[in-house]
């Protein structure tokens, strides 16, 4: 149980180091877009896989619990969140649902003359979709919503004073 979070975690970190290349951060941010990538993903899994959560709720709370450790690490990094929450919350994106609504949409437009088929896409599609946006959304609202509980602390982070 503990190995497979750990496993879960490093492999997540592995992957947001990889996003967070892709935007040049600071070389000091890797470690901590690593850390949060590897915390909120595996906060998730523990989440889904011992807690009984839905995907939707265990990435709202690792999302929000990113958001939180980020404006703890952009101070200690002087890198604004966005530049480490970002990339710590696209290993969570739901590829395989995203996947499955794409392949769902395909195989109803190649079966439109079998009712029976096209039903059986349609809900496939309206399923995947509708946890795939869920999920997105709900990873977007718990990240940011720091930015809105701390809207002076997420400012001033990359400055030396404080905004009246």
């Amino acid at each position: 149980m503990i190995t497979d979070i750990i496993v879960d975690g490093l492999l997540a970190a592995v992957a947001a180091i990889g996003f967070g290349s892709f935007s040049y951060p600071p070389r000091r941010a890797f470690k901590y877009i690593g850390l949060l990538g590897a915390v909120g993903h595996a906060l998730r899994y523990t989440l889904m896989a011992h807690a009984g959560l839905d995907i939707a709720t265990s990435s709202f709370c690792a999302s929000l619990c990113i958001g939180f450790l980020a404006l703890l690490f952009g101070r200690m990094s002087r890198c604004p969140l966005t530049v480490l929450y970002i990339p710590a919350l696209l290993p969570m994106i739901p590829g395989m649902y995203a996947y499955r609504s794409v392949f769902a949409l395909v195989k109803l437009m190649q079966s439109l003359n079998d009712y029976a088929m096209s039903e059986k896409y349609i809900n496939l599609f309206i399923v995947n979709m509708t946890v795939a946006v869920s999920v997105i959304f709900l990873l977007a609202v718990g990240a940011t919503l720091v930015l809105f509980l701390f809207p002076n602390k997420a400012y001033t982070m990359t400055r030396r004073r404080q905004v009246a």
